[in-house]
């Protein structure tokens, strides 16, 4: 009878990795708190131009996606509308990306290390399951 992976590994180490890897990565990433300072007036980019300093804010990035729209509602077919609403959106997406914050919440030295043996340990025995075990060793 083959056991988990369709390999002579054990279930037993497939289930007791799997529970403990995934209530330690439950635990981890219940720990870590995401914040953003994203507004449509906050400075998503920076650009140096004839020695001075411009921040180019949110709202700024909704200037060309609005024109964009009008021309692609004014012609569908219009390159620049398109160019000028995709680059806009994108500009967008990688700023408020950009702006996002990871950060780990206060915790003793015990839960951490509760929690990365639990995730760590939990995938170790995870993927020692699913490799072929020798006849010698069983």
């Amino acid at each position: 009878m083959n056991g988990a992976g369709g390999n002579s590994g054990g279930i037993g180490h497939f289930f007791t990795g799997l529970i403990m890897m995934c209530g330690g990565f439950y635990l981890l990433l219940n720990a870590i708190t995401v914040t953003t300072n994203f507004g449509l007036s906050s400075r998503l980019y920076s650009v140096n131009a004839l020695g001075t300093n411009f921040g180019i804010t949110g709202g700024t990035v909704m200037l060309p996606f609005i024109f964009g729209i009008g021309l692609i509602f004014y012609n569908s077919r219009n390159i620049l509308g398109w160019l000028l609403s995709i680059g806009s959106i994108t500009a967008l997406i990688f700023g408020v990306i950009s702006s996002v914050r990871f950060s780990l919440r206060t915790m003793t030295s015990y839960d951490l290390i509760v929690i990365l043996v639990l995730a760590v340990g939990g995938l170790g025995l995870f993927l020692r399951s699913l490799k072929a075990i020798d006849a010698k060793y069983s």
